[in-house]
């Protein structure tokens, strides 16, 4: 068993090395060609109609608003991977790392974008009455590939229970350390939750979202401003660290053991990738159920999840980090008590475990939900609406197994069920960029360009 868990490890490893880089990347440079660069040729209109239309009415077919879709696939992305993983890419990478996320992000613009058009495309209603989409409806609709369309939804089906045992782990471990919270409790209390949401469906959990991930957003970017604020005279220096070492080695330092290029473009791509999801699949199943009067309308919503999630939250992360000094004095293997120990000097160090443990707990359970959500989208796909009900109290279950320590050796399988879902999708939104292109150009000839003209007149 130790040696088939080693080659599994092994496998993984390799596939979300370099391959998976050149893959999620190239592509999103692709269809950024195809798009012609329209995240930067059309930047201003895409906000306005994003942060400018939050509080704003929607027509159009779809079950939830723009917003509440927007903020259940924000739900999935934002988390630990914010508040642990930009740390982690600096202890390993550098502060270069950060150019490198915020370049993969631009990049992961397009191909975000794309996802989400597809997904309301080739999207349809239920029997329940619900919008719903995702890759397995474009990828069997928009290249008649119904075996690939079903081997996607099972393998992110599987994948679930490994992803909501992980997630919740997390949270016992953390809930225990701060709190010394019996884990079985917290795996109780977190599976009751879910089970709350998740049982009035997406309109539940787009409402639940949409006051919850706004809420935790602006606490969590509160706390942190108020340390950069406190350390304001660094910030010059942060950013002039960031732009030199993404080209440059940086020594080592205190408690930084110094990094590369190579470790700089590595960590902070990785990053940049795994923190918004782009090209993972999963955002146009939360987004295809949007009031939309447009595909593209709606993928500009996509847009809006990248710069909240990659280019917002996980830069002011590297910018506490970075302005505090602690990625100087903390060592790599301890990189993700980081942040909390930049937040102790400001708010002590009791109030500062209080904040993050906080933060994590809303980001973890958030987070659940909607990935439990996905899980049952994948199985009513498959199997029907009964059998996505039934595979709810599966992950359910999952979630206090997970949150006890449970079936580790299924964790072994996350990130290599996660490959086997991101590569057929990345190829079908490649091969149907052509339909992308179109509705993007049926976009901006027909709605933005006459409005603008109206607007003239």
């Amino acid at each position: 068993m130790e040696k088939f868990t080693q080659l599994i490890e092994r496998a993984t490893g390799i596939i979300w090395g370099w391959p998976m880089m050149l893959l999620l990347i190239g592509g999103g440079i692709i269809l950024t060609f195809r798009l012609r660069f329209f995240q930067f040729r059309y930047f201003p209109h895409i906000m306005k109609q994003t942060f400018g239309k939050i509080f704003a009415k929607h027509d159009g077919p779809g079950t939830v608003t723009p917003f509440q879709a927007t903020t259940s696939a924000l739900a999935s992305t934002m988390g630990a991977a914010n508040i642990v993983g930009v740390p982690v890419a600096i202890a390993l990478g550098g502060p270069g790392a950060i150019f490198w996320m915020w370049l993969v992000a631009f990049i992961g613009v397009a191909t975000k974008y794309s996802e989400v058009v597809l997904g309301l495309h080739y999207r349809h209603r239920n029997e329940d009455g619900e919008y719903v989409g995702g890759p397995m409806y474009y990828i069997q609709k928009g290249l008649g590939w119904k075996k690939l369309a079903s081997f996607f939804a099972f393998a992110l089906m599987i994948e679930i229970v490994a992803s909501t045992m992980v997630q919740s782990n997390s949270i016992a471990t953390t809930m225990k350390g701060a709190f010394n919270i019996d884990p079985i409790w917290t795996g109780v209390i977190v599976a009751i939750l879910v089970g709350l949401v998740t049982y009035g469906g997406i309109k539940t959990i787009g409402k639940v979202s949409e006051k919850l991930i706004p809420f935790m957003v602006i606490i969590y970017l509160i706390s942190a401003l108020v340390v950069i604020v406190v350390n304001i005279k660094e910030l010059p220096v942060a950013f002039a660290l960031i732009f030199k070492h993404a080209l440059t080695p940086i020594s080592a330092a205190g408690g930084f053991t110094g990094a590369g290029v190579a470790a700089a473009i590595r960590w902070g791509l990785a990053r940049g990738l795994y923190s918004n999801e782009a090209g993972m699949g999963t955002a146009p199943i939360a987004h295809s159920a949007a009031m939309n009067d447009h595909p593209a309308k709606q993928g500009f919503w996509g847009v809006f999840e990248v710069i909240v999630d990659t280019l917002v939250v996980c830069t002011i992360t590297a910018l506490v980090i970075l302005t505090s000094g602690v990625w100087e004095k903390i060592a790599p293997n301890e990189a993700s008590t980081m942040v909390t120990a930049a937040l102790s000097p400001v708010f002590g160090a009791s109030a500062a475990g209080v904040i993050i443990s906080a933060t994590l707990f809303l980001f973890v359970i958030t987070t659940v939900v909607v990935i439990v959500f996905y899980g049952e989208k994948q199985a009513e796909f498959l199997f029907g609406s009964t059998f996505a009900k039934i595979m709810r109290f599966l992950y359910i279950g999952a979630i206090i197994v997970g949150a006890i320590g449970g079936l580790q050796f299924i964790w072994q399988f996350l990130d290599l069920l996660l490959a086997i879902v991101v590569i057929p999708n990345v190829i079908a939104v490649l091969l149907l960029s052509k339909q992308v292109q179109a509705i993007t150009n049926d976009y901006f000839t027909n709605f933005y360009k006459q409005a603008y003209r109206k607007k003239g007149a």
